[in-house]
């Protein structure tokens, strides 16, 4: 048994540019002596499904390799992920791998995988996104940067000051390093091993071209909804018009009343219940 300190909770999300398009996971770890440890990682061409479940996957996966017994609560904000793995899995695997509607379950192959590391010591929490929660705002930071294919700097102290001095000696380390846990983990920002930061750049290198071009024809099918909101004067949100100019809806209360975006002016209309509403005007 490893002499590792006890995980109290993990945050969880995914991001992706374009649906699907390039995307990222965060993870960000809490343990209960009040220290952090992050992780994240990156697709070049994914979906946002396949992103919440990835960082979920990972942090599953660096619980298994604490060898832990202690509960813990994940928290995400996808209802998808949370109701998947909780409710809709036990159905699933009853029909096959089928919905009530006899279709195949998307994304199988990472629900199998989940369902593989799950166990009835987590908690699985669902927690509103873009709400002011520290830690969701922190993944969803460490997600949508991977996903702009951007390396974060990210909290990840020595081996031994996150998980314990056991963790970078003799078995203790070989567990870590041999459980099947993405190389993100045991990786800082600053100071990634040669062959990892070689391999994230031999694959940006390859896959670039693409990965703008995709996000072009993604940003021109963004400008194209905006001029749709604009010409025919829909009122959207503030999460809708966040989730529009790929910003934290904090962004969009923040900046006032009236404010320039691109080619459109954006105002505040009215409030309706708890939700402000805006409306975009072309002025090109």
């Amino acid at each position: 048994m490893l002499s590792l300190r006890t995980i109290e909770k993990l945050y969880t999300d995914g991001a992706c540019s374009g649906n699907p398009g390039p995307g990222g996971w965060g993870v960000v770890v809490y343990f209960q002596d009040g220290s952090v440890y992050e992780m994240g990682g990156g697709e070049a061409q994914t979906t946002n499904n396949r992103m919440e479940m990835q960082a979920a996957i990972q942090a599953l996966k660096l619980l298994a390799a604490t060898g832990q017994n202690q509960p813990v609560t994940i928290y995400t904000d996808s209802e998808y992920l949370k109701k998947g793995i909780t409710q809709w899995i036990k159905g699933w695997k009853k029909k096959g791998w089928k919905t009530s509607e006899g279709k195949a379950v998307l994304n199988q192959d990472l629900w199998e995988h989940l369902d593989t590391l799950n166990s009835k010591q987590v908690d699985w929490q669902y927690v509103r996104g873009h709400a002011g929660d520290v830690g969701n705002e922190r993944c969803d930071a460490i997600a949508r940067a991977f996903a702009n294919g951007r390396i974060p700097t990210l909290k990840q102290p020595a081996l031994s000051e996150a998980f314990g001095s056991e963790a970078t000696n003799g078995s203790g380390y070989e567990k870590l390093q041999s459980s099947d846990v993405s190389s993100d983990l045991l990786v800082t920002d600053l100071a990634m091993t040669e062959s990892t930061t070689n391999s994230f750049t031999e694959t940006n290198h390859n896959l670039s071209g693409e990965v703008r071009v995709t996000q072009l024809r993604n940003l021109i099918e963004t400008l194209r909804i905006a001029d749709d909101v604009a010409s025919k004067g829909y009122l959207i949100t503030s999460s809708e018009l966040a989730d529009l100019m790929d910003i934290h809806t904090s962004a969009v209360t923040s900046r006032g009343d009236n404010w320039v975006w691109r080619n459109w002016v954006v105002s505040r209309v009215r409030r309706e219940g708890n939700q402000i509403l805006w409306q975009l005007e072309r002025v090109d």
